[in-house]
């Protein structure tokens, strides 16, 4: 009779459903803000500024937070940190969905993000305590369809709960939402998940958190402000001194690598040119989608005047083709072909989104058959770009420096899709002089989608210098060339 790999493995498939609810409450709840935020700002008469906030500020929390998030685990133990995060992520979720103005709203939604950074970078970290070596990847493998599921599922629930109106409701059940689903991932961690062992000598960065959420707050804030002040002298200087703060800690982070203390990230990392390169190529790449979907959702709602719902099943062809495309890059292309995947996603896409903008012209009603094109072939080249994405980038560093580099990525990932709402919503408001129905959404909208296209010949120009072939276990130890 031989004894469980671990204590806890009996359970592990229950645990994986608790890290997966709480890996959903995030999707969904970032997803199903953008179809909510018109009706919000309609609600609460708020400004365009307001709903920029409403929206970029969750995965600017989250930017700011998620590094410290996984030493934090380290420091008092993940499963210690999971519970922190998740009960306050419900909090602060009740408090978005009872929020009686917009500023208590935004701050609700700061709030969420910060917990969100500290629930989030655990449960990676979990399923590697309770799975055997043998089935870990079985077990990341669940990660991808079930998340790709939330993410295109979250505009269609959300839209349908505002539809639905429970009790009145109407929007803000898109965040209450999120308290039975985290209620029950709670009752799961408490029973289910190992006891919390802390790494007394993890050292906790303060200086290099402080430094990079100054630059984060110094580069986001003037872009989302700016616009309503009438970009003052300051905004620029912000956005400026933010730089010069990012270079103050990568000196930061080698002088502590230098006198032997732990960086909160590798400096070693950004020497690669293939992940440097990388890192430009998925910030683009998330802004600009984080973006144009928020100004799709704006256009819909506020120039057509769609219901939520309606909204959110004209953007189902976006879905389809995203799925359509991870499926065909993840197991099948993107294997055999590499970098040539991801290249042919960004001209697909950049298509798609030449095909949207073409169906704008004119002042008409757009509906879905008319959007249906230009989304389905957006989708797809999303979708090839994405899935091999994130593995491809980690190619170019070695196996001690991987973790570093996934959490810059994955904190990338999230101040991008900050920074494409707070630029593509200025875009988008700053063309928009009368609030009708007609041409001006239609030219706000179409702006946006050929900076988009613009974005994607930029991505085109950097690929060249990703890695050819994404990370696998044969070059593990060591970088792979570009």
């Amino acid at each position: 009779m031989t004894s469980d790999p671990t204590p806890y493995y009996r359970s592990r498939w229950l645990i994986l459903a608790v890290v997966l609810a709480a890996e959903c409450m995030d999707l969904i709840d970032s997803t199903v803000v953008n179809v909510a935020a018109p009706l919000i700002s309609k609600d609460f008469h708020a400004s365009s500024t307001s709903l920029q906030w409403i929206v970029g500020g969750y995965p600017l929390a989250i930017a700011v937070g998620l590094i410290m998030g996984g030493r934090l685990g380290d420091l008092a133990g993940r499963k210690t940190m999971f519970l922190i995060g998740t009960v306050g992520f419900v909090v602060a979720s009740t408090l978005c969905g009872i929020a009686p103005g917009s500023g208590v709203l935004i701050t609700a939604r700061l709030v969420q993000g910060a917990f969100a950074a500290m629930m989030l970078p655990q449960g990676f970290g979990i399923l590697r305590e309770v799975f055997p070596p043998t089935e870990v990847q079985g077990a990341f493998a669940i990660f991808g369809p079930v998340i790709g599921l939330s993410a295109v599922f979250g505009p269609l629930v959300g839209g349908s709960l505002i539809d639905w109106n429970l009790f009145g409701t109407h929007w803000r059940l898109v965040f209450l939402v999120n308290v039975p689903l985290g209620v029950a991932a709670i009752i799961g961690a408490v029973r289910l998940l190992p006891p919390s062992l802390p790494d007394r000598e993890t050292k906790l960065d303060l200086l290099g958190t402080a430094l990079v959420s100054i630059f984060a707050v110094a580069l986001v804030y003037p872009l989302i402000q700016g616009r309503d002040l009438g970009w003052p002298w300051w905004t620029y200087a912000s956005m400026v001194g933010g730089l010069i703060v990012l270079v103050i800690f990568g000196v930061q982070q080698r002088h502590r690598e230098r006198t032997g203390v732990a960086p909160l990230v590798l400096p070693s990392i950004f020497g690669h040119r293939g992940y440097s390169a990388g890192l430009i190529f998925a910030t683009i790449f998330f802004g600009g989608m984080g973006g144009t979907l928020l100004c799709s959702t704006l256009f819909l709602q506020i120039g057509q005047g769609f219901t939520a719902i309606h909204a959110a099943l004209c953007t189902v062809p976006l879905s389809v083709g995203l799925i359509i495309g991870a499926g065909l890059s993840g197991g099948l292309l993107g294997p055999k072909f590499g970098r040539l995947v991801i290249q042919g996603g960004v001209i697909v896409a950049g298509i798609g989104w030449g095909l949207l903008a073409l169906a704008l012209r004119g002042e008409h009603t757009i509906g879905v058959v008319d959007l249906l094109p230009g989304l389905l072939v957006a989708g797809i080249g999303l979708g090839l770009v994405v899935a091999p994405m994130f593995d491809t980038i980690l190619a170019s560093v070695t196996d001690p420096e991987a973790g570093s580099a996934s959490g810059v990525l994955n904190a990338g990932q999230q101040l991008a899709t900050s920074i494409g709402v707070a630029v593509f919503g200025t875009i988008f408001f700053d063309t928009i002089t009368t609030k009708v129905i007609g041409g001006h959404f239609h030219r706000a909208f179409t702006y946006t989608l050929l900076v988009q296209v613009g974005l994607c010949v930029v991505m085109l120009v950097i690929s060249p210098l990703l890695p050819r072939f994404a990370r696998t276990e044969e070059h593990a130890t060591e970088a792979v060339p570009a």
